[in-house]
């Protein structure tokens, strides 16, 4: 992927932040910078998990699993960017939503997670 295309991926992701603090009670995001610096700290936490856990317990896997470390990765990034507040509750109905949003807006492909580039490529 481009750099054009990562940048475009974190302004994507921080309108859908944007929209879920505005969606959401108990997940509130400040303002774009904030909402662009969390996109940014979930994506580094997120592959922070992966590496640990592997790919199938990422905040972007499927399942019970991935939904569950996407609460709790949304949860704890309030506590490193500034202007984000999350309740626990909040977090977990952030992520539904944004779990819903991905699936009309997908921010990754699947070819992001199948073990590299598309073949297209």
């Amino acid at each position: 992927m481009t750099i054009l295309g990562h940048v475009v991926r974190f302004v994507v992701s921080a309108i859908v932040l944007m929209v879920v603090g505005f969606l959401v009670p108990g997940f509130s995001v400040g303002g774009f910078v904030s909402a662009l610096i969390l996109a940014l700290v979930i994506a580094a936490i997120g592959w922070i998990v992966e590496g640990i856990f592997g790919q199938k317990v990422t905040p972007f896997g499927r399942g019970l699993v991935g939904f569950l470390i996407s609460a709790a990765v949304i949860y704890f990034a309030q506590f490193i960017v500034g202007d984000v507040e999350a309740s626990i509750i909040g977090s977990l109905l952030a992520a539904l939503v944004i779990g819903i949003i991905d699936l009309f807006i997908p921010v990754a492909t699947p070819f992001d997670y199948a073990g590299g580039k598309d073949k297209r490529d």
